[in-house]
């Protein structure tokens, strides 16, 4: 008899941005296809998730999935964790932030598996209370994590070995990097588990969930897949329980 692999369904949520294709010119949400890619060869199932509202919505579209996948983009409003937003501070999206957390505030009420990539990492500390260091150049005096083109720059991170995400790359990793904000005040609950040599927060995780983890590098954009298939697996997991609607009755 033929073994049934479950395929975990993966929420990834969306940019919003001006774009163009074919001639057009118009606002779209959109998602770079290596994030889709990665979740796919990870043996998991992407769906995309753009802006659709707040808490309700939320919790009606998280009932059907087993992950949830947050990705980069433009910078959190400030008056999320407290403070004015700095003069560096831009592109700053309401409609996104709103959507975002409360997708993530639903998935860890649900104990799904969740990965934030970049802006995604900063999202996972802020709702839990963290705040963020608007610019990091005004920091650590440099621009070694964000390039003055839109492209990756190489950056050196090293990793708590018994935490995600160094539990699976090891001490060190080389990850592509482009940032302009950091971790400042970490939530509650959240552990750092990976610094950059000028001592950037790059990565953090939640002990005690099966899966959170949050890093500022791009993994996705790399050719090593292992932190994408840990991700899947931990969210193949939630994809064996009985599914259950925002009303509390199974669904069959």
């Amino acid at each position: 008899m033929r073994e049934c692999v479950i395929k975990p369904i993966i929420g990834i949520t969306t940019y919003q941005e001006q774009a163009s294709w074919r001639g057009w010119h118009r606002h779209a949400s959109l998602v770079p296809t290596d994030f889709l890619n990665a979740v796919a060869d990870a043996g998991g199932t992407p769906v995309l998730l753009p802006p659709f509202g707040a808490a309700a919505e939320a919790a009606a579209v998280t009932a059907g999935l087993d992950g949830l996948l947050l990705v980069g983009g433009a910078d959190i409003d400030p008056a999320r964790y407290g403070t004015d937003p700095s003069p560096h501070t831009s592109g700053v999206t309401p409609e996104r932030d709103t959507w975002e957390f409360a997708l993530l505030e639903v998935a860890l009420e649900e104990d799904l598996a969740v990965f934030g990539v970049c802006r995604g990492m900063q999202i996972i500390n802020v709702l839990l209370g963290g705040t963020l260091q608007q610019h990091l150049p005004d920091v650590v005096q440099h621009d070694n994590h964000q390039s003055a083109e839109p492209e990756f720059r190489k950056n050196l991170v090293f990793l708590d070995p018994c935490q995600l995400p160094g539990s699976v790359l090891g001490e060190q990793a080389v990850l592509p990097c482009y940032h302009h904000q950091g971790v400042e005040r970490l939530g509650k609950g959240v552990r750092d588990t990976g610094w950059s040599k000028d001592g950037v927060i790059e990565s953090l995780s939640l002990p005690d969930r099966r899966f959170v983890l949050g890093m500022q590098g791009h993994p996705e954009v790399g050719p090593d897949r292992n932190l994408f298939r840990e991700f899947a697996e931990a969210a193949r997991h939630r994809a064996a329980r009985p599914r259950r609607r925002p009303d509390g009755c199974a669904v069959l």
